[in-house]
């Protein structure tokens, strides 16, 4: 009896010491355990994360190395999905909103006992709700911020033109627009009223177009691709509306594809209004410190449901990766891993009620923690991103700077894309056939729908 009792003792403190260093093998019969996560991203520094990650794995005991890696923007997706085939792929890992339905075979949805589809929608705008809750309610992905498009404009270009006021309405844009443009003797513009009509030289050309679109009604709020009627008459007057600007027949005539890229030329001082997002700010801060401008909601069609249109990343958690050297219970590592993953998500994205709860992956035994801080808020204070969270965003509208871009993102909505890199070229080709004279405007809205419906479809 003595050795059996002693052989019990010896094996369960051999299982504790085991199971105390990090990176350990996982057993069935394991209750306690360290686990190290990986995270991957391409725009913040290891910084904007250090707060967050010192935080909570002060809190969580379960927890031991929490790394962040900042890989390039241009290779980012390649080496993402090579990484995530090879089940070498970080735990956590960031992707374009638009990216969700490409992506939903790599990813792992969030425990129902760690989020549900209410509490999700309460907590984050419209368009956060929309791009990472599934159509069964499970939710996919957090975002720390998000973004949605406005008006960049050069105070002293307006105020000479005796404009006192930034446009709200696309009317009073195109007014302005008149009054905003200058064109010599030789049909030259010298000074564009708003960098807008072309593909080439615009930067996010299609996002302002799909607002449009949106405004337009083209399609609904969680619409498909696949859903597009293109050549209806929402269609038809949201791409006449954009391609006028760049027509030398029209009133508005202010721009062509010859012109200086559209950041460019608005800091340069040669565009008088701009339509981008947030991040753009301090660029244009760096490139031209003296430039006098300020940012305005996205004009809005007069008498209609205001939209704005997002572009933003969140964080996603990776469903396959081979466990470490050591591992016998592959099924048990993957639990944890993806529990502890999505339960960091939740603490980093979701307000803070002053207590963090923090379950065990493997017996469900939870502990509540104290906590005054707030991890999305001081992500934001650190990267001066717009709010993803309904609460911050309130906090923000009155920002003369992130104002504008976080107020838009509750109006902003996104439609479903399975390929939205080939329909962004899609929607360029379409702008350029017009703008070249190659095609009407309801035949190149003809020919973009049936290339998309093409891509989408495959």
């Amino acid at each position: 009896m003595k050795r059996s009792l002693l052989r019990t003792v010896s094996a369960a403190m051999l299982g504790l010491m085991a199971l105390s260093l990090s990176g350990c093998g996982f057993r069935q019969t394991d209750t306690k355990y360290k686990i190290d996560l990986e995270i991957w991203g391409i725009f913040d520094d290891s910084e904007a994360l250090q707060q967050i990650i010192g935080q909570y794995k002060n809190l969580n005991p379960n927890v031991g190395n929490i790394t962040y890696r900042k890989l390039s923007v241009d290779t980012y997706r390649q080496d993402l999905l090579d990484a995530l085939a090879a089940g070498n792929g970080p735990d956590i890992f960031l992707i374009r909103n638009s990216w969700t339905p490409a992506f939903a075979d790599k990813i792992v949805v969030a425990p129902d006992a760690l989020v549900d589809e209410r509490s999700y929608r309460n907590a984050f705008v419209d368009t956060v709700g929309d791009d990472f809750v599934t159509d069964n309610g499970k939710i996919s992905g957090v975002a720390l911020s998000a973004d949605s498009l406005a008006l960049y404009y050069n105070k002293d270009m307006l105020g000479a033109a005796g404009i006192t006021a930034p446009p709200a309405t696309w009317d009073q844009f195109q007014d302005d627009v008149r009054l905003l443009t200058h064109i010599n003797s030789f049909g030259e513009i010298t000074q564009s009223g708003a960098a807008l009509g072309t593909a080439t030289n615009i930067n996010r050309s299609t996002d302002v177009l799909s607002a449009l679109f949106l405004q337009n009604g083209v399609f609904t709020a969680r619409g498909k691709s696949t859903d597009l009627r293109l050549g209806a008459a929402a269609g038809v007057n949201a791409l006449t509306f954009y391609t006028q600007f760049a027509n030398p027949a029209s009133s508005l005539y202010t721009w062509n594809p010859m012109m200086h890229y559209s950041i460019d030329a608005f800091y340069e001082g040669t565009a008088a209004m701009m339509i981008n997002y947030s991040w753009h700010y301090e660029t244009i801060k760096r490139k031209n410190s003296k430039l006098n401008f300020a940012v305005a909601p996205l004009p809005q069609p007069t008498g209609t449901q205001p939209f704005n249109f997002p572009n933003y990343w969140g964080f996603v958690v990776a469903k396959n990766k081979t466990p470490k050297e050591g591992t016998t219970d592959a099924a048990l590592f993957s639990k944890v891993r993806t529990f502890e993953s999505w339960q960091f998500l939740k603490y980093a994205a979701f307000p803070n009620t002053g207590t963090v709860h923090l379950q065990n992956a493997i017996t469900g035994n939870a502990k509540d923690f104290k906590s005054a801080f707030d991890p999305a808020a001081a992500y934001l204070g650190r990267t001066g991103a717009p709010a993803a969270r309904r609460d911050l965003v309130e906090k923000q509208k009155t920002d003369p700077i992130l104002g504008p871009f976080a107020d838009g993102n509750l109006i902003a909505r996104d439609w479903k894309q399975a390929d939205p890199e080939s329909i962004e070229k899609i929607l360029g080709d379409m702008i350029t056939s017009v703008n070249l004279g190659q095609a009407t405007v309801n035949q190149a809205l003809s020919t973009a729908e049936s290339r998309i419906n093409r891509v989408e479809r495959k």
